[in-house]
Parts: structure tokens; sequence; C-alpha cells
């Protein structure tokens, strides 16, 4: 199926491709300064630490949805070995088969493409099998620590789980500032959270997948608008699973990560930051969640921690 012309109208609004120059492989990530930086650690009060990815284990999120998604499958490899001869000091070690974006994860810029291209006007073609990503592998997003926001959309409509045909607009965006009491600022990392994490934890992994609510085709200028630096969600697909606009599959990627050039998070927990942050009544804090630098990788695991 061609991309509608809504969907090209919006990319041609969003699109930063040459915003940052044509050498450009990280996009957003860009508008992390040293000043924003320097501001996001002074929201720092407490000290109180918030981790908000899920355990990496054979039992996880995947359900064979997409092919080769694999949970981790971990195995011992030496245990309890006397490497340099008996009496000597025993070791024992591990080894782990898994898909990048199995659990918590970023998902690079090279994650999805369309037409053709992939962010900044490369062809697609620059993934390869051997090669992997030639331009924008997640090695090249470096650090990722900025101001941390949440917009509970959830919790601002009274809900302690948006419902699975929920598309999330520009307007529960904004209802989820004024909630939060906070406004997304240049630079900043924003997690939205929906509560639908909440049906795999209760252990319905299939429930949790599908359907899903999501960011609705529309948020990527909502975000553009704003210059957020990266955007995560607490669900499998990051935006409403099925869509909202039939058979056009994925829009929400192809316009933040290609035109846009902004990292997505998916399969965040969010559920204590959710209740830290209305006990302590705010909803920004220091943010760091580093990608593992996986080199050529079009996504990597993370164990993000919030820091109130």
């Amino acid at each position: 199926m061609t991309l509608p012309a809504e969907f090209h109208d919006i990319a041609k609004r969003v699109n930063n491709w040459g915003r940052w120059g044509a050498e450009d492989e990280i996009g957003t990530l860009n508008l992390i300064t040293d000043e924003v930086v320097r501001a996001a650690a002074a929201e720092i009060r407490s000290g109180r630490r918030i981790p908000l990815a899920l355990p990496l284990k054979e039992d996880g999120v995947q359900a064979g949805m997409i092919p080769g998604r694999v949970n981790p499958l971990h195995t011992m490899v030496q245990i309890n070995q006397e490497l340099f001869g008996p009496g000597t000091v025993a070791c024992s070690d591990d080894a782990v088969t898994m898909g990048l974006q199995s659990a918590t994860h970023w998902d690079a810029l090279t994650h999805v493409s369309h037409s053709g291209r992939i962010y900044n006007g490369r062809p697609a073609s620059t993934i390869t099998a051997h090669g992997r990503a030639e331009f924008s592998g997640i090695d090249k997003a470096g650090h990722i620590v900025s101001r941390g926001v949440l917009l509970d959309v959830a919790r601002a409509k009274g809900l302690d789980r948006l419902p699975g045909g929920h598309a999330i607009t520009p307007e529960d965006l904004a209802e989820a500032e004024e909630f939060g009491g906070v406004t997304v600022r240049a630079g900043d990392i924003v997690l939205v959270r929906t509560g639908q994490i909440q049906v795999y934890l209760a252990g319905d992994k299939h429930g949790y997948g599908f359907p899903s609510p999501g960011l609705s085709v529309r948020t990527p200028e909502w975000f553009h608008a704003r210059d957020v630096a990266a955007v995560a969600n607490d669900t499998l697909t990051f935006e409403i699973f099925p869509p909202e606009i039939e058979n056009l599959w994925l829009p929400v990627h192809a316009l933040d990560l290609v035109e846009m050039g902004m990292h997505q998070g998916q399969n965040w927990n969010l559920e204590k930051l959710s209740t830290a942050c209305a006990e302590e009544s705010r909803y920004a804090f220091l943010l760091s969640a580093m990608p593992e630098p996986f080199v050529g990788a079009v996504g990597t695991p993370v164990a993000p921690v919030a820091i109130l």
C-alpha cells in the first residue's frame, strides 16, 4: 500500500533532514546540549532513584509477533571452573542470545525506513546483513542523559490504564502536561504513560501487545514543535495498535525515526515512576538512559533510571 497523502503532509512538517548538517547521524539528540544537562541535574531534589527497565528473562514480552525478536536466552558457559588448575580461583560465566529490541529498549533511527530512505535522506540500502547500519546505528547515539518529563496520560484522565483502542492525541499530551504542572521544553526526553504494561505484568503477554493504546499519527507534530529529544512509553508497539488509519502500519515510527530523527523507546515500566511523581507532586527529573553501544545496531537494550 502506498503511503497516503496525509502521511506525506505530516512528514513535510516534521522533517529535520539537514537541520544539523548533511553528515548528522543522531537527529534530535543534538538538542541535548551541555546547558540542557546542567538544567536537568537541577531537577534532583530527593535523590530518589526509580528503575524503568523490565527484567531480562526468557519469559519476556515477546510473543512471536515479530519474527526473530526472541526473548533473552540465558546460558551458563562456565560454572565454578578452575581455569588455572586445581585449587585456583574458580570462575562462572554466562552468555545470552536475544533480540536487541526484545525488552526495554531504544529504537535507533535506522530501525525503520520508508520510500527507500532512512533519517537525513540516506538510502535504506546502507543497512546490510554484514555491514549492519552504516549510518545512525545505535552506537552513534552515545550518552542519552537529559531532563525527563513524565506525561501520565492515564492518571491525568483518572484511569489506571488507557483502553486498548485509545490513540493518544496532542490534546491528551497537553492535558497530561497541565496535570503534572510541567512544561515540556527543548532537549527533554518525554515518557508517555498509558498503563498498558500492567497487562504484561499480570501475565498476559498477548493482551499486552494487542490491542494496545499508543501514540497517534498526530503526535509527531506536537513533539517537533517542542523540540523534544526522544520519546519512550510503556507499550510493545509505541503507537496505537491496530493502527488508527486502516492498513497504515507504523506511521508514527516512520515520522519519528525517519523524518524527525527522534529516537523512540518501548516496553519501559513507568508504574513506579507514576506513583513516585504523584507522591512528590512533580513530573520532571534527571533521566539516565544510556544505550548499549552495539556497533551498527538498529536498537539496543537499555536500563533507564529516573532520579527525582
